[in-house]
């Protein structure tokens, strides 16, 4: 059970970031025998091309406000969430399972969390490293838009003629590898560290079922996540609202009792 618990509350730190993350590529047809491979390019032209993928960076500004009703399925048990993010004040998750409300939210300043099932059953402060971790979620466009206003830094970790590796450094030293397709540049996949029993894992994330949106950009409406091959866990979008009014105050931690 414990395992179920963190996999869900280290969601939270994706859940803002995969909004504007692009589907894995349909399968191709066969290359032809004079295919050339893909063109060397920068880590910051990779990331221009890919925020192109998604409907460009304009379209991405436009979004502020996004709310997402879905469906985690865990160990073959549906679980309701909610996710509330105002680009650059805070993200919120509420997911239900097993009759108990598990609560993670991060704003611009730090994180809090409230979990019945770890026994914290009024809402705490969250740990550095776990609010380091995920606090890019508050961030409609996700880690790679506007990176280096954030103090992140990219590099281009490898290619193939496949695909390109981004490998971005938060200012806090937090880590995302990117894996973008060579020829859509849609990102295929996302890998974080984690914990997990209280042992660092590797959470990779992959993404399908892309739709675009009202604003021109594609949101998932699939995610299946893997906590370094000892669980995994997938859900569902059911619900996309942009640019609803959120009032700030939902993001502040609850007073103990409350």
């Amino acid at each position: 059970m414990k395992k179920i618990v963190l996999g869900i509350i280290t969601f939270t730190a994706l859940a803002g970031a995969a909004s504007l993350l692009a589907q894995a590529p349909t399968p191709a047809a066969a290359p032809a025998p004079a295919a050339a491979a893909a063109p060397a390019l920068t880590a910051d032209e990779v990331v221009n091309k890919y925020l192109d993928a998604l409907g460009g960076k304009e379209a991405i500004s436009k979004v502020k406000s996004m709310s997402v009703e879905a469906t985690m399925q865990i160990m073959g048990n549906d679980a309701p969430s909610t996710t509330i993010t105002l680009d650059g004040v805070g993200m919120k998750q509420e997911t239900e399972f097993n009759g108990a409300k598990i609560i993670s939210c991060y704003t611009d300043k730090g994180g809090w969390m409230a979990n019945p099932m770890a026994g914290a059953t009024d809402p705490t402060p969250m740990p550095d490293d776990q609010y380091n971790t995920g606090k890019s979620g508050i961030y409609v466009g996700g880690a790679l838009y506007n990176y280096a206003a954030k103090g992140s830094t990219i590099e281009l970790a490898s290619k193939d003629d496949k695909s390109y590796t981004i490998k971005l450094t938060t200012k806090e030293k937090a880590e995302y590898t990117y894996v973008i397709d060579a020829k859509t540049y849609l990102v295929n996949s996302m890998t974080m560290k984690a914990q997990l029993q209280g042992q660092a894992v590797d959470l990779t994330t992959s993404y399908s079922d892309y739709r675009k949106t009202d604003a021109g950009f594609m949101v998932p409406y699939g995610l299946g996540l893997d906590f370094g091959g000892q669980f995994q866990m997938s859900l569902t979008v059911k619900k996309v609202e942009l640019n609803k009014t959120i009032d700030p105050a939902i993001f502040a931690m609850p007073k103990a009792g409350a």
